[in-house]
């Protein structure tokens, strides 16, 4: 029998005994716009994240991952508009943040993940955090969008996901919320990603899931080729779907980590199409390549590039720039076995065969790159492995959002 995924509504409330909630609280100038947000668990959870590579590093990065080290956790508190980045009371804010939480709310302050996102090198203000509490847990509730809303920084739609699934008989959920847009090339997860589960899974399997999936979902993702100081991606395990705990690399961990899947790469998409100033998400699926490292550092390469990133905002049809990206990504390729196409839902057109250009109709390539879903399809006509990167246009509008962003 085939493991069935159904997606679902619900986002990070979605899984059982997961609440959230998310409010202005006046860190942000805007009123209209959400800059505090809970996601509560009704029991412990078992927990695991993966952060950032950057040795410049968020200090609510620093202090989750001293919080998750135990593999628990309960709650998960996050703001927006300011990154408490490169400010010396930085720790000390990151764990007032934890100690309201937890003053509010009866849990452990270690078992509060903190998470920030915003502008760099600015002090983040507690007093707004701490008047907001109030509030904040009067909105405890089925409000997984409202958490969404107030990560959120120059996203334009907001990110949530939610699946169900079957282990051992019982009915499993995932959900998760997401936000991106800009400095998104990550070395871990991509800005800040929060999932919940209501699976029993152990949390060292939980963090072998998720540290595996990463390099296939959130890792795959590049929108500027900027690697944020604040990279998180947690998930939190309430166990309360009364299925079998997975403490091994079985049968079940296999379907959890396949339903993991299917949720990360939907936000994967999600955050590449909605990189800042993007009109078009880009794909660039890899087959063929030598060893499966090669085909995802091919794979993102081309995403990366920036003159691959222009042409696909004007429709250009220029495969010339995707085989110079193939060729300074720095594995070995055979330049002369490579074909490329492009696709979209308005059909597929081949431009490059083993290396060279061949005759294609510039107006149905333009029809196929008109769309604002584009693959990228590249063979390497090398191997047996096969890799996707997600990514987007590079268009005047990234130029402008990046060019007064403190303002």
């Amino acid at each position: 029998m085939s493991f069935k995924i159904q997606e679902v509504d619900g986002g990070v409330c979605a899984p059982a005994g997961f609440t959230a909630s998310g409010i202005h609280c006046g860190l942000r100038k805007n009123k209209d716009k959400k800059d505090l947000a809970l996601i509560m668990s009704s029991v412990p959870c078992a927990a695991a994240g993966v952060f950032t590579q950057n040795l410049v590093k968020g200090a609510p990065v620093v202090v989750t991952k001293q919080h998750i080290a135990d593999g628990t956790a309960q709650a998960i508190v996050c703001n927006s508009g300011n990154a408490n980045t490169c400010n010396d009371d930085g720790i000390r804010v990151a764990n007032e943040m934890c100690a309201l939480v937890a003053a509010k709310s009866g849990i452990p302050e270690e078992n509060v993940i903190v998470a920030s996102t915003g502008v760099i090198g600015q002090k983040l203000d507690i007093k707004p955090i701490a008047d907001g509490m109030d509030e904040l847990f009067a909105g405890l509730g089925d409000n997984a969008l409202d958490a969404e809303m107030a990560i959120m920084t120059t996203d334009t739609v907001p990110k949530l996901v939610a699946a169900e699934f079957e282990l051992g008989g019982k009915v499993c959920r995932i959900g998760g919320i997401a936000k991106g847009v800009g400095m998104v090339c990550p070395n871990m997860a991509t800005n800040l990603i929060f999932l919940t589960t209501d699976a029993a899974i152990s949390s060292e399997m939980l963090q072998k899931a998720l540290s595996a999936d990463v390099q296939t979902s959130f890792n795959m993702v590049s929108v500027d080729g900027d690697q944020s100081t604040n990279d998180t991606c947690c998930i939190l395990a309430s166990g309360l779907a009364g299925n079998a705990e997975i403490c091994e690399k079985n049968a079940d961990y296999r379907n959890f980590c396949k339903a993991l899947n299917y949720c990360t790469v939907n936000l994967s998409k999600k955050i590449a199409k909605d990189g800042e100033g993007a009109s078009k998400l880009i794909q660039c699926a890899v087959t063929g390549a030598k060893s499966l490292k090669a085909a995802k550092v091919v794979a993102k390469s081309v995403i990366k590039s920036s003159l691959v990133k222009a042409a696909m905002f004007g429709s250009d049809a220029n495969w010339g720039r995707v085989l110079c990206a193939i060729g300074y990504a720095g594995v070995d390729v055979d330049p002369l076995k490579v074909d490329v196409s492009f696709r979209s839902c308005k059909g597929e057109i081949p431009v490059c065969v083993q290396g060279y250009g061949i005759e294609f109709s510039e107006e149905k390539a333009k029809e196929i790159l008109l769309e604002d879903e584009i693959e990228i399809l590249v063979n390497l006509n090398s191997g047996a492995y096969k890799a996707t990167a997600f990514g987007c246009d590079l268009t005047y509008e990234y130029v402008r959002i990046n060019g007064d962003y403190r303002s």
